[in-house]
């Protein structure tokens, strides 16, 4: 292969590799929200922003989360925005917060490699917090598992009001 092909071998696989790392949905409000990182770390707590912004991990069952069985919708702990509701969370025995569907395009996905086998994480469409990660081990009816960090989530149960986006 002469240097002008593997150049171009290499540009086309470094093009994959970012469109890999792009965000696939937008908001259920239709528009992403640009704070920087440095405004979210003033807003919210150390373990809530490391998790959101720096894609940090909980430890497996520390979250109540886990055990929330009331009927309600789970929020972005960033920016509020709507993520899940309640009747799609199950008991994935992983020890964290898991449901097999989000609400309709409230998370994005990319390619994580941070364990070296790519893996799909997900995050909140609209802040881009980092919310968990996705696997096709869930149940029916999609089979896939949302594996989320509690602290990434706030609860409202059914019937409270959900709290104003954050702008």
């Amino acid at each position: 292969m002469n240097a002008s092909n593997r150049r171009n071998w290499l540009a086309a696989l470094a093009g994959l590799a970012t469109a890999a790392l792009l965000p696939t949905a937008m908001s259920s409000s239709g528009a992403r929200l640009g704070k920087p990182k440095s405004e979210w770390k003033k807003l919210l707590p150390a373990d809530r922003y490391e998790i959101l912004f720096e894609e940090g991990t909980e430890r497996a069952g520390s979250s109540p989360l886990d055990r929330e069985k009331r009927d309600g919708t789970f929020v972005c702990a960033a920016c509020f925005q709507p993520l899940f509701d309640s009747s799609r969370k199950y008991d994935s025995g992983t020890g964290w917060p898991s449901f097999w569907e989000p609400l309709p395009a409230a998370v994005g996905t990319k390619t994580d490699f941070k364990l070296f086998l790519p893996r799909t994480e997900y995050h909140c469409a609209r802040c881009g917090g980092h919310q968990g990660h996705v696997f096709d081990d869930g149940p029916k009816p999609t089979g896939l598992r949302y594996c989320n960090n509690g602290l990434a989530l706030q609860f409202v149960p059914r019937g409270d009001k959900l709290p104003a986006l954050r702008t």
